[in-house]
């Protein structure tokens, strides 16, 4: 593992899942789950939970879906699947959120459903037998991107109702800075999420946003994309100025891959169990 050149970050260069598988996958019977579990009036504004077999004081793994702020669902299985496969196996109850979409909510909308979502989960673990100090949240591209948004702006997240969380894992997002995206050559993605309003620019980027962290980052990218890496890098040195840690994990995956294959027995998967367990959680 390579030193990031500032204090209070790391970096862990191009996993490869020819690497030493880490520890042996556990056998799971197909989970328990409550779907379509209401946290806001709007049909969008639902999440299913994965309940491991006798939760008494589990920790939480909240998932946010991506697709470009305007597709995707929670029970796609990119999302859930093997994710929930490998932590819901070691006691973890899995929960899938989906949220409003481009053009019903624009993305500062979209990250207040995610804030809402995490204020009803942390409002309702013990019902389930979990624990709400012992919860990650994690998101992929469009996702990731929210839920950072949320993490270094606890104020904001906290006028949505919800508490801090132990750590962010955000899976290879691109849009940690969107006024610089928007104010370079956006392609019809970002144009489509977030319009032509500098306000709103501002207001969606993590970077701008930033005042403190609710917890310490793995800020996951794919090598494979040319955007990716540069802006976790950039993002990690924004953070560790104000004394945030954050780890980046450079992954030779596709974009897509990224997300799917989180839970697979191999490097990956165990990289990712490895910063969990830094953090005190299994």
């Amino acid at each position: 593992m390579q030193r990031y050149p500032h204090p209070m970050s790391r970096r862990i260069f191009g996993l490869s899942l020819a690497c030493a598988i880490s520890a042996p996958s556990l056998a799971l019977a197909a989970p328990d789950v409550l779907r379509n579990v209401k946290y806001g009036p709007a049909i969008r504004q639902s999440l299913d939970v994965y309940l491991p077999d006798n939760p008494q004081g589990a920790p939480i793994m909240v998932m946010v879906h991506g697709g470009g702020w305007a597709i995707g669902n929670k029970s796609n299985k990119g999302s859930w699947k093997e994710k929930q496969r490998h932590w819901g196996a070691r006691g973890y109850i899995f929960i899938s959120v989906n949220y409003r979409m481009v053009p019903f909510a624009d993305p500062l909308e979209q990250a207040r459903d995610v804030a809402r979502a995490i204020a009803y989960v942390q409002a309702h673990a013990g019902e389930y037998g979990g624990d709400s100090n012992q919860m990650v949240v994690m998101g992929h591209s469009a996702g990731a991107h929210l839920v950072s948004l949320l993490a270094v702006d606890p104020d904001f997240a906290a006028e949505n109702g919800a508490k801090p969380w132990r750590a962010t894992i955000s899976l290879d997002t691109a849009a940690y800075d969107v006024e610089e995206i928007m104010t370079s050559s956006p392609g019809r993605l970002y144009r489509n999420a977030f319009g032509d309003d500098p306000a709103l620019w501002r207001a969606t980027s993590p970077i701008a946003r930033l005042k403190r962290t609710n917890g310490p980052f793995l800020l996951v990218c794919s090598s494979q994309r040319g955007n990716a890496c540069p802006a976790a890098e950039k993002f990690a040195a924004a953070l560790a100025k104000i004394g945030g840690q954050s780890q980046i994990m450079s992954i030779n995956k596709a974009h897509s891959a990224i997300n799917k294959d989180l839970g697979k027995p191999g490097a990956y998967t165990g990289a990712v169990d490895d910063f969990l367990h830094t953090i005190g959680l299994p």
